[in-house]
């Protein structure tokens, strides 16, 4: 990669968590933190085009964050301990390899529990997370939650303060608070990979959530849905390379070349699933989107899918988190496991009171049920109205060729 700005982009994006997390370890100073990684970022837009990209970018930025939290802690006379730590992380080589104990808890982990510690509200528990630990911009996080950016930058700002005011350690918990901390770390670490392996997501975040998985599989071996976390990531992941076409359109699940899929990944996910296997057919509400991940992952063809399976899956997590989304999927499977006017029924039902109403995949999904019924020019109507609503361009491009193929002679 030549180009200094795309460079900078990229670094910033693998390496951004990464340096906040070791200098909020080091310094306790999370604004500190964040200001010397943007200071950093910013420095390699100056010197990068006039000197040349580092063989090591991420590594280089580190070593600039970490040079100006030291250059920030000498003038405000922090105690010497801290100096010397930092001094040392300072001198500490990019390329480095890690501690064997590092590799079981990193600093990303601890932040991840910090964001998610109960004393703050789930809502700023995602904001937190998703701006620390996913570097999402400010006005992203706040469209998402439907506020102004500047009332979404006081409640960060809120929120990390009072995660000093309140002396919320840095570290991920032990005993009974570890098990309490979970659902909000799983949850966070959804929302990661989600915001990568949405079809306009940043692959890098997928990844790392991949990532942040297996550390947690490992750190709590004896919570089922931590590992059943890290299965359903691995299966979702392992399509990714099949997900496009040629011109980069994005391919339906039933079309996708499932030779291209990553059954190294897809053969994990099934051992991990087979070792929570306990004889009962159902269990918590991620090792039940695994399962429904390894039914169409282990399918060898569209048409072997076991969606009566699926569709089992789907009543069960109906009941253990109810919400319209999986309603909505609960009728897909249906309508494929017992007949598209089974499914269109339970949409029905799903869209009362209004949640889906011009829900983009509510629309789609409707479509696709119908177009199944027979009634292909409703279908493509419908099929478009989705594509009108759609915020991501490879959606809208999928979903307006699906209308097409419809129409066509």
């Amino acid at each position: 990669m030549t180009d200094p700005a795309q460079a900078a982009a990229t670094a910033a994006a693998d390496a951004y968590p990464r340096i906040v997390a070791t200098l909020i370890r080091v310094t306790g100073d999370w604004g500190l933190a964040e200001d010397c990684a943007q200071e950093a970022l910013a420095t390699a837009l100056e010197r990068w085009p006039r000197d040349g990209v580092p063989a090591n970018p991420g590594g280089w930025l580190m070593t600039v964050a970490r040079n100006r939290a030291l250059d920030v802690l000498r003038r405000t006379s922090v105690e010497q301990r801290k100096l010397r730590e930092l001094a040392v992380l300072a001198v500490t080589a990019a390329t480095e390899e890690p501690e064997p104990e590092e590799e079981v808890v990193d600093d990303r982990l601890r932040l991840i529990f910090t964001c998610c510690h109960p004393a703050l509200a789930m809502e700023a528990r995602v904001a937190l997370t998703l701006r620390t630990i996913c570097a999402v911009p400010t006005a992203d996080i706040a469209r998402a939650f439907l506020v102004s950016e500047s009332a979404m930058t006081r409640r960060l700002t809120r929120a990390k303060t009072k995660i000093a005011d309140a002396r919320i350690p840095y570290r991920v918990p032990g005993g009974a608070a570890l098990g309490e901390r979970l659902p909000g770390v799983l949850a966070v670490l959804y929302l990661l990979f989600t915001h990568g392996y949405n079809a306009d997501g940043e692959p890098a975040f997928a990844e790392e959530a991949i990532r942040l998985a297996r550390l947690l599989a490992r750190l709590m071996p004896a919570q089922p849905e931590a590992a059943a976390l890290l299965a359903l990531f691995l299966l979702q992941h392992s399509r990714r390379e099949a997900r496009r076409d040629a011109a980069g359109d994005l391919v339906p699940l039933a079309g996708q070349d499932r030779s291209r899929w990553d059954h190294t990944a897809i053969a994990e996910a099934v051992t991990i699933l087979a070792a929570l296997d306990d004889g009962q057919e159902y269990g918590g509400p991620y090792e039940l989107q695994a399962r429904i991940a390894a039914c169409h992952a282990t399918a060898e063809t569209a048409d072997d899918t076991d969606w009566a399976r699926i569709a089992g899956c789907y009543d069960r997590l109906a009941e253990l988190q109810p919400s319209p989304v999986i309603e909505l999927n609960r009728a897909v499977a249906h309508g494929y496991a017992h007949g598209p006017a089974a499914g269109l029924e339970l949409l029905e039902q799903a869209r009362r009171g209004g949640a889906l109403d011009n829900y983009p995949l509510a629309l789609a999904a409707e479509a696709d049920l119908t177009a199944r019924a027979g009634d292909s020019e409703r279908a493509a109507t419908l099929f478009l109205q989705a594509a009108e609503r759609t915020h991501g361009e490879s959606e809208r491009r999928a979903l307006v060729t699906r209308a097409a193929e419809l129409l066509a002679p």
